[in-house]
């Protein structure tokens, strides 16, 4: 990610996971968004393409964490303004959690960043493949034990595609 922003050429920056989709506005939303230079990122709200009721409260309760957090992750597709991103030192060089410690370090600096009233699609292909229930509490104890101070490196173990 920090490669793909060096390199970038635009004043806005969009981290966009690969299984996620953004609204057709999303530009123009993202744009009118940092026109208040109250704020220096945002977010969006998350749905899960999914007609599961479990899945669909999950997107939900992300939705309300991160409003009342200011703190998104990476699949509600965080965007911030180039020159603030630069200024802080882009991402942290770790193996997951990159986006809970980028908001952590704007949190720390008292910068805002908006939560966007307009969803983003997310799949629920690893729901299915890990298993609603093992998903939910595997990737809720690993933020809680990141946020307790265990290093990413040790708690990257515990995700698939971490594994080598």
């Amino acid at each position: 990610m920090n490669e793909g922003a060096a390199h970038a050429t635009g004043d806005i920056l969009v981290f966009l996971h690969a299984d996620t989709f953004l609204p057709s506005n999303a530009l123009s939303l993202m744009r009118t968004a940092l026109e208040n230079q109250l704020y220096v990122g945002g977010a969006f709200t998350l749905q899960i393409q999914s007609q599961i009721s479990f899945l669909k409260a999950i997107a939900a309760y992300s939705t309300l964490r991160s409003h009342i957090t200011r703190a998104p992750y990476g699949d509600q597709v965080i965007f911030l303004r180039k020159s603030y991103f630069d200024a802080l030192g882009g991402y942290a060089d770790i193996p997951l959690m990159e986006d809970v410690e980028l908001m952590r370090r704007i949190r720390k600096n008292k910068k805002k960043i908006i939560i966007l009233p307009f969803s983003v699609m997310t799949s629920d292909r690893r729901w299915h493949q890990e298993g609603f229930i093992y998903t939910l509490f595997r990737d809720n104890i690993i933020i809680i034990l990141y946020w307790c101070g265990i290093p990413a490196e040790k708690l990257a173990k515990f995700y698939p595609w971490q594994k080598e």
